[in-house]
């Protein structure tokens, strides 16, 4: 039976093959080259204006609608999506001649010094690289900013007396140029010509010429909002568009001075200006750069209000509490006391149901002022009603089961406490909620050892679980009893006075030694059978801080 041939269907989705689930073994990061950033770009950045008359983006400008809609009633004219919907999109800027990337600075130095100056090859074979070897010098950091300079002057040992004896005869019948500024063009020549065996052998993963920027890949206009004053007679730009326009305009003066025969010093300054602006647009703190107003790329990225720590790592969440902390001996030590105003503010959904419909009836006639009351009613039909704009004995006389109330918090609400640096897991545990007045948390002073928290002023957080599913795995998993081993228990336990039943204290040695007892090797163990002590002593060593191995 001859196989059945299957048609191609013809349509215009892209074909996606399922290949399932892959285990990735590494993650390789590079660098866009100038043809790549032109492929990912939707349009090509070189209009230093940003608005036209009607003040509206104008097209080839760092605001370019092709690249994401400029404000909340703007439209992008790459994917039609508003303001909210548009992800954004990214442009490109061509720059007249290439500048070096102040972030491989260091690596473009480590390369030029493996290869030669005129060929771009690398030094491999013994018999090439005693000829290149004494025919190139050392390439080195210029003292001028993001300069690279060849010293031809140090390719020979001048120490050894030969050399020294055939230099004095001779005589320089013409100038010499000793030291040899590498230009960024001049670079990335070099780098062009050398071969991919080449850049294998220096474990570069991707070509050189990388390195070597020549293309500008502009953000979407969503990384660079503006803010529109004075009623949207003016806006006030971002750092990151303030500085791509005063590289487009260096970048259009240079391209000028070029096309009409300028002085070669005037090129020259221009070249370097523009070389300024590309280290601020992506480090603003660098050493060469004047003391900018302006945040560059990594300043955006680093430090606590960057993306990763301020925006990716520290997230701001809801349900969250936060103020200081002060000791209550009279709670227990699985409760926390929340004052009354912030028990108004943090609230719990709970399900209208036969067992608590009462109950949540007096709550919504309390409102949302008085404690204890509710904020919020959710509706079957998905309907949030808030309590403050509505008549409460009407709400609460057409409760039906099934609805959902977010009340006040009250006694006996599962609640997170948290005392950051986080370090372990014991930095976060389960209390219950006990709410009283004043104005701080307020908790039991023997939870202070695994929160490493003392009362000079510290803050901690408070979190509420807004399901039964979290609140279930809170009092599983993260009980404060439940997450304490032996040796915290007994800190709770130890002797706080003289008058107490509590008989364990930190004053009374293991072992002393008399005439009358004899040294055991085992007087070390402690041993329990059915909650009574069998054999060794309950003292200093072992009950205190400085061993961590006598409990489990």
């Amino acid at each position: 039976m001859a196989p059945r041939e299957e048609k191609l269907r013809c349509t215009k989705e892209p074909y996606i093959e399922d290949v399932g689930p892959q285990r990735i073994k590494s993650i390789r990061f590079s660098t866009f080259s100038g043809e790549e950033i032109k492929k990912l770009a939707e349009v090509q950045v070189w209009n230093n204006r940003i608005y036209g008359i009607d003040l509206r983006p104008v097209e080839n400008g760092l605001l370019d609608p092709k690249m994401g809609a400029a404000n909340k009633t703007g439209v992008c004219a790459t994917c039609h999506g508003n303001f909210t919907e548009c992800p954004g999109h990214f442009g490109y800027l061509k720059l007249t001649l290439p500048v070096f990337n102040v972030g491989y600075f260091n690596s473009i130095l480590n390369v030029l010094k493996c290869i030669c100056k005129v060929e771009g090859l690398v030094f491999l074979f013994e018999f090439c690289s005693v000829f290149f070897l004494l025919n190139n010098g050392v390439v080195k950091k210029a003292r001028a900013s993001f300069a690279i300079a060849h010293d031809f002057s140090r390719s020979v040992d001048e120490s050894i007396e030969v050399v020294r004896a055939a230099l004095s005869h001779i005589k320089a019948k013409s100038s010499f140029q000793i030291v040899h500024v590498l230009s960024p063009v001049t670079v990335l020549s070099l780098f062009k010509r050398m071969v991919d065996q080449d850049c294998e052998l220096l474990n570069l993963y991707d070509r050189p010429e990388k390195l070597i920027v020549t293309t500008i890949a502009v953000p979407p206009v969503a990384v660079r909002p503006s803010v529109f004053v004075d009623f949207g007679k003016s806006s006030n730009e971002d750092s990151i568009t303030s500085i791509l326009k005063n590289i487009i305009n260096t970048n259009s003066i240079l391209r000028e001075d070029l096309e009409g025969a300028a002085p070669p010093f005037k090129c020259l300054d221009c070249w370097a200006h523009l070389q300024i602006q590309v280290v601020e647009y992506i480090n603003s703190e660098a050493p060469s750069v004047p003391d900018s107003k302006h945040r560059g790329l990594i300043q955006r990225l680093k430090g606590k209000q960057g993306r990763f720590r301020g925006n990716l790592s520290g997230k701001r969440v809801e349900f969250t509490g936060r103020t200081v902390i002060s000791p209550d001996p009279n709670l227990k030590i699985t409760e926390v006391a929340i004052p009354v105003l912030m028990a108004k503010k943090l609230t719990y959904p709970e399900r209208v149901s036969a067992y608590n419909i009462e109950k949540l009836r007096q709550r919504i006639c309390n409102g949302p002022d008085k404690y204890p009351g509710a904020n919020f009613i959710l509706l079957g039909d998905g309907t949030k009603q808030h309590l403050r704009y509505v008549d409460k004995k009407t709400a609460a006389s057409e409760l039906k089961y099934g609805y959902i109330v977010e009340r006040h918090l009250e006694d006996g609400d599962v609640v997170l406490f948290n005392r950051q640096p986080s370090l372990h897991r014991m930095s976060i545990m389960c209390h219950r909620a006990r709410i009283m007045p004043w104005r701080t948390l307020r908790f039991n002073e023997s939870v202070c050892n695994p929160y490493n928290a003392d009362f000079d002023g510290d803050e901690m957080n408070l979190h509420v679980p807004q399901t039964e599913e979290a609140r279930t795995e809170a009092l599983m998993l993260m009980g404060p009893i439940e997450l304490w081993t032996g040796k915290q228990l007994f800190s709770v336990l130890i002797r706080p006075n003289a008058r107490t039943k509590v008989f364990l204290n930190l004053m009374v040695k293991e072992k002393i030694y008399t005439k009358s007892e004899t040294m055991c090797p085992c007087d070390g163990y402690i041993y329990f059978r059915n909650s009574e002590l069998i054999c060794g002593q309950l003292g200093k060593v072992t009950l205190g801080n400085l061993s961590s191995n006598h409990l489990d």
